[in-house]
């Protein structure tokens, strides 16, 4: 009798151990499972969420898969930061996009293509003047991006129109070149000193002659002599020695504190704005149309009279503060656009998430 009773017992332990490793293979194989589902819910956008009664169930799918991933995949193929990167470096592509056509034109004008070197610098001078609007209105300027568009402006503006006059007409003499040094000289100051005083800064007008503007007179000279205005009424002038005196005064007032007005911006506030607005339409349409007969008298005009109208108002004792183009507005709204700042560097860098693991102190854990 004990032996049959000791031989039940062992029966049944054996019993329990058999239905204990079951249940532990069950619970793995339900565990492996689990993990399989899990991560198959992440690859359909299915997200697990607790119902009543403390049941787990699964939400239906965040949308449906496009291209075959879930739009949790699609956002973590997006680097964070790649957006406010992008911003960042938009000014600066558009000032190096000045470069490049600065570069080419003074490649086009060692060909003697003058008419493309011409243009190239226009392009550079459109681009030049968007780097800047671009930089206020996504509030990303920075002294980076000033220091960079003055060595650009420096190279689009002052060697390569200063190559163009040389390949035209100071080729052949011995001393000549240095109008051209004389030209460059001055826009490299011009540049230093408007990054010292007016660069960053809310401005209502240039202090001195723009050296993009100088750097388009001397380019567009080339395109208006060969119109038919030109080669039937002006030809007949000694041309040479009349744009080595631009050359020259062109620097002066480049160097000089006279006033030039800034490009107004478009409104409709006013009718004042209404006028300005009205008459840089105008100018694009002509510019568009008649650019050959167009930018050489236009821009030479522009320095001409903010030269006749210092001198007259200087005269007077009657200086202005603030260019009368400009409205009170606009002026606020430069102000509060244009400020300079050291670019941050951590803006650029990518972010990373870190996570952060709380382990249990002794006390805890006891």
């Amino acid at each position: 009798m004990e032996q049959d009773a000791a031989g039940a017992r062992a029966a049944r332990r054996g019993r329990r151990r058999r239905h204990r490793a079951l249940s532990g293979d069950l619970q793995a194989a339900h565990g492996q499972r689990a993990g399989r589902l899990a991560r198959a819910r992440a690859r359909s956008g299915r997200r697990p969420f607790v119902g009543r009664g403390g049941r787990t169930a699964v939400s239906p799918p965040l949308d449906p898969p496009a291209g075959g991933r879930s739009p949790l995949e699609r956002r973590r193929l997006i680097p964070r930061g790649s957006l406010q990167r992008g911003i960042i470096i938009l000014p600066s592509a558009f000032t190096l996009g000045n470069l490049f056509f600065g570069v080419f034109a003074i490649v086009s004008a060692t060909r003697g293509e003058f008419g493309r070197a011409a243009w190239y610098i226009v392009t550079a001078g459109i681009l030049d003047m968007l780097d800047g609007r671009i930089a206020r209105f996504t509030r990303t300027g920075s002294a980076f991006g000033a220091e960079l568009d003055s060595l650009v402006d420096a190279v689009s503006f002052g060697v390569a129109p200063a190559l163009i006059m040389y390949q035209l007409y100071f080729i052949e003499g011995v001393w000549s070149w240095t109008l051209c040094f004389v030209f460059i000289m001055a826009v490299v100051v011009r540049l230093a000193r408007f990054n010292v005083e007016q660069a960053g800064r809310a401005k209502s007008h240039f202090i001195g002659l723009p050296s993009p503007t100088a750097g388009m007179i001397l380019a567009t000279y080339y395109p208006f002599s060969q119109t038919a205005f030109f080669q039937s009424r002006l030809d007949h002038l000694p041309w040479p020695q009349i744009m080595g005196m631009v050359m020259v005064l062109l620097g002066v007032v480049m160097l000089s504190h006279i006033p030039y007005p800034v490009v107004p911006r478009i409104g409709y506030k006013s009718v004042r704005a209404v006028l300005t607005t009205a008459f840089m339409a105008a100018c694009v349409v002509v510019g568009l149309i008649m650019p050959q007969e167009f930018f050489f008298p236009f821009l030479l005009t522009y320095t001409l009279v903010g030269l006749i109208r210092s001198v007259g108002l200087g005269l007077l004792d009657r200086l202005p503060d603030r260019d009368p183009l400009l409205d009170e507005d606009d002026e606020d709204a430069d102000e509060a656009d244009a400020e300079l700042r050291t670019l941050d560097y951590g803006e650029v860098a990518p972010t990373r998430v870190r996570r952060e693991i709380n382990h249990p102190s002794p006390e805890e854990g006891r």
